[in-house]
């Protein structure tokens, strides 16, 4: 019982155990282009989670000194996070990009086929 609860405390770092698990599946076990590219959004979004989840602190307001409140929550993290959602966003679609030039080059976006043209032209 205690195990369980346990796990229900920490839900959150379960969430981004298993995104985090996935996505680097995703990436290493699929020859797709678009696939590969949908497991590093899934990284990342671990990533988001690892950081936003100690941001936040029970009974903590926002960084507003008054002399009534006594816990703060550092918005640091929430402001590192949006930037990493941007550059990530700006990277997907450069990526997504990539898959389309990479499409009209060879014609295929998957890697084996990619590969065996490749040294077929050599």
């Amino acid at each position: 019982m205690e195990v369980l609860q346990a796990i229900a405390a920490h839900y959150n770092h379960w969430i981004t155990i298993f995104l985090m698990v996935a996505g680097l599946y995703v990436v290493v076990a699929r020859g797709n282009m678009i696939k590969k590219l949908i497991g590093l959004s899934l990284f990342q979004t671990s990533v988001y989670l690892l950081y936003i989840s100690p941001g936040k602190i029970l009974g903590g307001t926002a960084p507003i000194i008054d002399p009534s409140i006594e816990v703060y929550s550092n918005p640091l993290p929430h402001v590192l996070i949006l930037t990493a959602i941007v550059v990530g966003v700006a990277t997907l679609a450069l990526g997504l990009g990539l898959v389309v030039r990479i499409n009209e080059v060879y014609g295929s976006i998957e890697e084996d086929e990619i590969f065996t043209r490749e040294d077929d032209d050599e």
